[in-house]
């Protein structure tokens, strides 16, 4: 279970924003560097290379070697030993995270490219991307064929709302609830998408009903995005949304016995820090009143935004000031300078607008989970998953 761009800052700042422990503090288990083969900062490409194969990467690469030779996965040597496998996410489902698990690219923008390769090897794909499996009309270049239908003959079941997704039964199932990626879990009510935690217990049920077993990867896409962004109550309402996802995988593995949770995130999105603007304090109770994304705000100021004040009040409960209200209406990117004036009211800093190199902390529970123990490289985490699952991992 991956929560993309979460470090300690986050795990923290959740803490104080919850007002209680998250699940994952019980099973902190370990460190993870995470370089990639190029350069001290990873991109998701190539930190989820290194957790679906063990092998360092190129940024932007997708499961082959800096020279592109393909790599072997941890899904691939899965499915080899005759177990399920599954991928959920909140982004589009051929986005770079779950790309690594099931595909080999140079390019992680070649989701037209990455979509048929998991048609290949996945038995469960539940997220957002509904583009890459329509035809493709770009000049010629990519293949116009409709991978939706190759996939309902391939015994797939497809679903595309959080109701059809409830209703769906067989071994086999593609879920795609948006065009593009997902809603961000704050803008979710406006959607009829399933939430994260509904996708995970799902592809659970569905998944086990293989008796060898299965490997399944859940993403927590838009923590990351988030953090991009600078948007601290999006981050905190996704870290939520991927707190009962956890809850879920948590629960199957308690009754179980059988089942190993690994819970890391890829690097550290937006150099976030708890409490920030010089002041020693937090206030991330400033965050729980926020009901919508910065873009959503953005998206209702009228044309010369002199409705700021009155959107801003309305989805976060914050009065602005005369001189608040006007950095927003002069900013390039409104919703940037939304997110920058709440981050300021709950005392949260940023110090990139990308990500950061920090080692991210490994949470595990069930059978193998002390193996994480330590300072380990990422690449060491699908090796031993693999000893755990007692799969070989060729690379």
């Amino acid at each position: 279970m991956i929560p993309d761009g979460f470090s300690t800052a986050y795990a923290t700042n959740y803490r104080w924003f919850k007002g209680d422990e998250a699940i994952w503090d019980d099973f902190l288990v370990g460190m993870v560097k995470t370089h990639s083969a190029n350069t001290e900062v990873t991109d998701s490409a190539a930190a989820g290379t290194a957790f679906a194969t063990g092998v360092k990467t190129n940024n932007g690469m997708i499961s082959v070697r800096p020279d592109g030779t393909p790599l072997q996965t941890i899904l691939e040597a899965s499915k080899k030993a005759g177990k399920a496998t599954g991928l959920v996410a909140t982004s589009t489902i051929t986005h770079a995270t779950p790309a690594v698990f099931a595909s080999h690219v140079a390019s992680r923008a070649n989701e037209a490219d990455i979509a048929p390769q998991m048609l290949e090897r996945v038995d469960v794909l539940l997220g957002g991307g509904k583009q890459y499996f329509l035809p493709q009309s770009e000049g010629g270049q990519q293949e116009k064929r409709n991978l939706i239908t190759e996939a309902k003959n391939k015994g797939y079941q497809y679903v595309e709302t959080r109701d059809q997704l409830h209703a769906a039964k067989g071994r086999k199932l593609l879920g795609l609830f948006a065009h593009d990626a997902m809603a961000a879990e704050l803008d979710r009510k406006h959607t009829n998408e399933p939430s994260l935690a509904e996708m995970t217990a799902k592809a659970i049920k569905t998944l086990n009903q293989n008796k060898k077993g299965f490997f399944l990867m859940v993403e927590g896409s838009q923590i990351d995005w988030a953090g991009h962004a600078h948007d601290a109550a999006w981050a905190m309402r996704d870290i939520q949304a991927f707190e009962e996802a956890v809850e879920v995988a948590i629960d199957f593995a308690k009754k179980d016995g059988k089942t190993l949770v690994v819970i890391v995130g890829d690097h550290d999105t937006g150099g976030m820090s708890v409490g920030g603007y010089g002041q020693y304090d937090a206030k991330l109770e400033v965050l729980r009143e926020v009901s919508a994304t910065g873009n959503y705000m953005a998206a209702q100021l009228d044309k010369d935004r002199q409705n700021v004040k009155e959107v801003v009040k309305k989805y976060t409960g914050i009065e602005l000031t005369d001189e608040e209200a006007k950095v927003i209406q002069s900013a390039k990117q409104p919703a940037n300078a939304i997110n920058e004036i709440i981050s300021q009211r709950a005392l949260v800093g940023w110090s990139s607008s990308a990500h950061t190199g920090v080692d991210v902390q490994l949470y595990a529970f069930g059978p193998h989970a002390n193996q994480f123990a330590g300072l380990i490289d990422n690449t060491d985490v699908p090796k031993i998953m693999a000893k755990a699952m007692k799969i070989e991992l060729k690379n």
